[in-house]
C-alpha cells in the first residue's frame, strides 16, 4: 500500500535526514516483490529483511512460471513442493508457516527451511507463504500456493454438494484422462489473480450452481503460462505499448463434464473439462473493437509461442461465423498441436 509521506516542521537540517531516509525506504519499497505482514504487538515492528545482517527472502524469478506472469502454484495437500527463493544471508536463521488468503489467520506452527522445497497445509485452499526470524515475519504475496481437493474426493458426479458429473476415465478406465484435483473456490476467492491477466473467476463453469458454494475448478497452470505469453506477443506486435488495452475476457474456462454434455457443438472429451483449455476474445490490436483481425493476429501469436514453448503445445480453433455474436479463440496445452475453424 503507498504511503503519504507527512509534512515536517522539524528544521532544515533534520528534514534533510528524514527526506534521506524516506528515500531509501521507498527505494526498498520499489523491490515490489514483498508485502511485508504487520504482526501483532508481541512482534518486532521492523521487518527483518531491513535489519543490517538479517537473512532476507523474496521468490526467484522462476516462481512464476515461464511467462513470469503465474501468480499460483498448485499442491496436493500434504505434500512437499518447490517455491524458488533467492535468500541472502544465512538460511538456517529462517523458518516458514503458511497464511490463509482468505482471513490472514495462521495456519501452522513455523518450521525451519531446508532448501527450495516447503511442505503444504493439509486443508485444501489458498494460502501465503510467512517467512519467519526470531519475532519478525514477513509474508510473500505471490505466488500464492493453492491446495487442491483431491479427484478421488469426489463421489460419483458430486464433491461436497457441487455437481461436477463424470468423466470418461471414471467409465472407460485409465486409457482417458482426469484432472489431477480441483480448486475450491469461495465467494470471497473470485478476485483472486491466477496470473497477472486473470482472475479464479474466470474460470468458473457457467452452469444453473450460481447459489452453490463452494464451487471447484480444474485448472492446469500451463495454460496461465501460455495465456501470458500469447498476451506478450501481442504486446510486442503493438511496440510493447502496455498503454494498449487488450482486454483478455475468457468465454469459457473449465466446464464440469455435467455442463459439458449440454453445450452446443462442444466435444465430449473437451479439453475444457481438463482445465487446460480456454475461450477467450482479446482486443488484439487494441482498438476497441472484436473483429476478425484480432483472431488472425491472436492465431499468430499462439504459433509462435508454441514454436518457443514446445512444451506448451495444444489446439487452437477460431470462431469466427455468424452463430457466434462475437469472434473467439480456444487455447489449450493438450500436448499435440490442433488446429480447426468453428
Amino acid at each position: 500500500m503507498t504511503q503519504r509521506p507527512e509534512r515536517s516542521s522539524a528544521p532544515r537540517r533534520r528534514y534533510a535526514h528524514a527526506n534521506v531516509a524516506t528515500v531509501v525506504i521507498f527505494a526498498l519499497a520499489a523491490l515490489g516483490v514483498l508485502q511485508f505482514y504487520r504482526p501483532p504487538e508481541t512482534m518486532a515492528r521492523a521487518p527483518f529483511a531491513l535489519t543490517l545482517g538479517a537473512p532476507s527472502a523474496s521468490p526467484s524469478p522462476d516462481a512464476f512460471g515461464a511467462s513470469g506472469q503465474v501468480r499460483l502454484r498448485f499442491a496436493m495437500p500434504s505434500t512437499k513442493i518447490e517455491y524458488p527463493l533467492e535468500i541472502g544471508g544465512d538460511p538456517s536463521a529462517l523458518r516458514y508457516q503458511w497464511v490463509n488468503v482468505s482471513d490472514e489467520s495462521t495456519v501452522d506452527s513455523a518450521v525451519t527451511l531446508a532448501g527450495a522445497e516447503v511442505l503444504v497445509p493439509s486443508k485444501p485452499g489458498f494460502y501465503r507463504l510467512a517467512l519467519v526470524r526470531d519475532t519478525c515475519r514477513e509474508v510473500l504475496q505471490e505466488p500464492t500456493v493453492a491446495v487442491m481437493v483431491p479427484f478421488e474426493t469426489k463421489k460419483g458426479g458430486w464433491l461436497n454438494g457441487y455437481r461436477i458429473g463424470v468423466y470418461l476415465s471414471e467409465r472407460f478406465g485409465t486409457n482417458h484422462e482426469r484432472p489431477t484435483g480441483f480448486l475450491e473456490v469461495h465467494p470471497d476467492q473470485l478476485d483472486l489473480p491466477v496470473s497477472k491477466h486473470f482472475k479464479l473467476a474466470d474460470f468458473l463453469t457457467h452452469d444453473a450452481q450460481s447459489d452453490v458454494w463452494p464451487k471447484y475448478v480444474a485448472l492446469d497452470p500451463r495454460l496461465l503460462d501460455k495465456l501470458e505469453l500469447v498476451l506478450a506477443k501481442l504486446r510486442e506486435s503493438n511496440g510493447n505499448a502496455e498503454r494498449v488495452d487488450l482486454s483478455p475476457d475468457v468465454h469459457s474456462g473449465f466446464r464440469t463434464p455435467a455442463h459439458n454434455a449440454g453445450v452446443v457443438r462442444a466435444a465430449s472429451d473437451s479439453r475444457h473439462q481438463y482445465g487446460d483449455a480456454a475461450d477467450v476474445v482479446i482486443d488484439a490490436d487494441g482498438d476497441g473493437r472484436i473483429t476478425m483481425r484480432d483472431e488472425a493476429l491472436v492465431a499468430k501469436a499462439v504459433d509462435a509461442v508454441e514454436d518457443e514453448h514446445p512444451e506448451l503445445i495444444g489446439g487452437m480453433g477460431l470462431y469466427t461465423s455468424s452463430r457466434y455474436h462475437t469472434p473467439y479463440v480456444h487455447i489449450d496445452t493438450r500436448g499435440h498441436r490442433s488446429r480447426w475453424r468453428g
